[in-house]
């Protein structure tokens, strides 16, 4: 029994690490970052083995949290930055005006960033996302239009600022 379960775990791995960490990559912009999360990821899915009925859903719920609270952090970082330098009191418009997707996505309310996260950047199906969210299609693909709309104005008025 051990065996077949680790046998299964490792065909897991070998069928799916290499997408989820490319996900990451995308997400985080770091090799060694996404790599970390990817493997954080199936290490948590490996603690649950026996109570996951859907070990890729599993894996990218997890490393979407993952990601999220590796942007928080990075946030944290940089303010915690600014703050520490003199420079920080005169922050230059360019870097307020900045219309970085990836921040704008990490900035979204969850329930509006994880649909956005499996469907684009994993390629998942909206059937998929919502078997993976327990949430019905037209929830999801509602989620999607919603957020979409967000990033649109966010990057309009970014946009506008910069003009």
């Amino acid at each position: 029994m051990k065996r077949s379960r680790e046998k299964a775990a490792s065909e897991l791995f070998a069928a799916l690490y290499p997408r989820l960490a490319g996900w990451c990559r995308r997400l985080v912009d770091d090799d060694e970052t996404a790599h970390e999360i990817a493997s954080e990821a199936f290490t948590r899915l490996w603690a649950r083995w026996t109570s996951v009925a859907e070990p890729r859903g599993f894996l990218y719920i997890t490393a979407a949290n993952l990601v999220r609270d590796h942007w928080r952090r990075l946030e944290r970082e940089r303010r915690a930055m600014r703050r520490a330098t003199v420079e920080a009191a005169v922050r230059p418009q360019t870097e307020q005006a900045d219309p970085s997707v990836r921040l704008l996505v990490q900035a979204l309310p969850e329930r509006l960033r994880v649909p956005i996260l499996l469907h684009y950047y994993a390629d998942m199906p909206i059937r998929e996302v919502s078997v993976l969210t327990g949430r019905k299609e037209g929830t999801i693909k509602a989620d999607l239009h919603a957020a979409r709309e967000l990033l649109r104005a966010h990057l309009r008025r970014s946009l506008d600022h910069t003009l």
